[in-house]
């Protein structure tokens, strides 16, 4: 007999989809956002021979590292983006950087097919390595204009306060 996947909802068999999310910073939605790219984690593996035991290698844990996180969006007037990239770099100089404020903690949920929470991500002191305001723009394509920004971040936990949500 199979083991149930989902513990409130024993008769669900399908994993979540990836196409309902929300992503949240400084306590609100942030409109629009339309692809998150995974969170991914790693650790940097290193190989090394022990003195009696030449013939063979080992290899332990090093250094482990969180990837940045790309948001896209279509392009508005919502200037949430834009005006994150500004606390980071700004065209007024150095000055107009904030130092205060520059790093934000977000919020990735994952939403059931019913628009409920089933799972949340914090992730720690983001900040904006990389901001596009407008792609490439091309009169031939048929295409939406895509904002994105690249997160550097300190890593992510699983906020475990979320419960499975009950379906009907």
């Amino acid at each position: 007999m199979a083991v149930p996947q989902f513990v409130v909802n024993a008769y669900r068999f399908d994993p979540y989809k990836n196409f309902k999310f929300r992503v949240r910073w400084d306590g609100k939605v942030v409109a629009g956002v339309s692809k998150v790219s995974a969170l991914k984690q790693s650790t940097e593996p290193v190989t090394h021979r022990e003195g009696g035991d030449p013939s063979s290698s080992r290899v332990t844990p090093s250094v482990w590292k969180f990837e940045p996180i790309t948001l896209e969006r279509g392009v508005t007037h919502d200037p949430e983006f834009e005006n994150w990239a500004k606390k980071v770099w700004n065209v007024e100089g150095d000055a107009m950087i904030s130092l205060k404020d520059f790093r934000k903690d977000i919020i990735i949920e994952l939403l059931n097919e019913q628009g409920a929470v089933a799972k949340a991500y914090k992730i720690h002191r983001c900040w904006v390595s990389d901001y596009q305001a407008i792609p490439e723009l091309d009169a031939n394509a048929h295409a939406v204009a895509i904002e994105h920004l690249v997160l550097q971040n300190e890593g992510w936990e699983r906020d475990m306060e979320v419960p499975e949500p009950t379906q009907t």
